[in-house]
């Protein structure tokens, strides 16, 4: 069963809202949309790494927060609420110096009020890279 506001939604039908923001700008894009789960990715390159070369602990964080408010976006009825982070934590587990990494975001809970995400990040060869957890606030629309 789907867990989308709109129960019919594929990724060719989503309006992604990232335009003029960091997601736009670090090049995040959507990858896939399943009934409970949601996949964007990010490129490994000069906008993202940290000046040793590899992947930026704050990119792999800008990529879980990103996927996680853009699912509970399209969990809830924008034209009655917004979401905004509330609390994120990250496990950096492996460096990446290149290429592309995918978040894969899944519910832990969706409640009324707030919504508990469980974010994976992995390269290209699906070694994980970064464990996040965010909780997004539901807050009603002024």
């Amino acid at each position: 069963m789907s867990i989308w506001f709109n129960k019919s939604l594929t990724l060719e039908g989503i309006k992604y809202f990232g335009k003029e923001t960091m997601a736009n700008y670090l090049g995040i894009e959507l990858v896939e949309i399943g009934d409970d789960f949601l996949k964007l990715s990010m490129p490994v390159n000069e906008k993202t790494r940290q000046p040793h070369g590899i992947l930026h602990g704050g990119a792999s964080c800008t990529l879980a927060e990103t996927v996680g408010s853009f699912a509970s976006a399209l969990v809830i009825d924008l034209d009655k609420n917004i979401c905004v982070g509330l609390e994120i934590n990250a496990n950096h587990i492996r460096s990446v110096k290149e290429g592309l990494v995918i978040a894969h975001c899944i519910p832990l809970h969706l409640g009324k009020s707030t919504h508990v995400w469980d974010i994976k990040i992995y390269d290209e060869s699906e070694k994980l890279i970064c464990i996040s957890r965010l909780t997004v606030a539901i807050l009603p629309k002024r």
